[in-house]
């Protein structure tokens, strides 16, 4: 049970953090951010699973490799984005942490402009 330890370090941690408040509030945000990055490590055997079975359905279908690596690099941005969205809010700073997330949008839409060309390609190929 993957959930169990995931909760477990995130509960450790908010433990630390409570305790750090009154003594040290400054460190805080390192052991949040500390606390972000091994629940990252935590689920990088799923994340290469999952990326195992979307390649091999990408070679299956035909598709190729490009769609796909386009689709990671935008799962990717909005995983990250949202790391960083969470640690700006978590230091108070909101202000901040709204601009990682328009950046984050407009990065997935740019990104994303090769996979909204070939379908409204194919939309256009299929009506008369």
């Amino acid at each position: 049970m993957e959930i169990v330890k995931i909760i477990g370090v995130g509960i450790t941690a908010l433990i630390i953090i409570i305790i750090l408040k009154q003594y040290k509030p400054e460190f805080t945000i390192y052991v949040s951010i500390i606390t972000g990055i091994i629940i990252l490590i935590m689920v990088m055997d799923q994340l290469n699973a999952v990326v195992k079975v979307l390649t091999n359905l990408a070679n299956k279908t035909g598709t190729g490799s490009t769609f796909l690596k386009i689709l990671l690099k935008i799962t990717g941005i909005a995983i990250l984005t949202e790391f960083a969205v969470s640690i700006c809010k978590d230091s108070g700073e909101s202000a901040i942490a709204s601009k990682i997330d328009l950046g984050g949008k407009i990065l997935i839409i740019s990104i994303s402009i090769p996979i909204i060309t070939a379908l409204l390609e194919l939309i256009i190929n299929i009506l008369p």
